[in-house]
């Protein structure tokens, strides 16, 4: 899941927002998925990664890099044949505010013509 946030000023509590997003999902449904004998040992459900990358925003060209990322991302990993066709995406809510075209970065776009954050 990739998410981009604004958190309240003067608050940096990223961490335990995570950890609480990701307990109160993992409770919500049945515990099905396969997990290894170490997550079982630390009572770890297998649904997520153990860590997580974080990144601040610098800037409104650093925004449009990973708001672009995000939004892509669902072809990249061949979930969706375009973005418009990603059903979960804040991609439709910017397509109505006239922030994006319905047609970006259709079919065939290379994730090097979207533009991919620097690590």
């Amino acid at each position: 899941m990739h998410a981009i946030w604004t958190l309240p000023a003067g608050d940096d509590q990223y961490s335990n927002r995570w950890r609480a997003i990701k307990k109160a999902f993992s409770k919500a449904i049945p515990k099905t998925e396969y997990r290894s004998a170490i997550r079982i040992k630390r009572h770890e459900r297998g649904l997520w990664q153990r860590r997580f990358w974080e990144h601040t925003i610098i800037n409104d060209a650093d925004d449009a890099v990973h708001m672009d990322y995000i939004h892509y991302n669902p072809v990249k990993h061949g979930w969706a044949i375009a973005v418009k066709d990603w059903p979960y995406s804040s991609f439709h809510h910017l397509v109505k505010m006239g922030v994006y075209p319905l047609n970006w970065a259709g079919l065939g776009l290379a994730l090097s013509e979207v533009g991919e954050p620097d690590n």
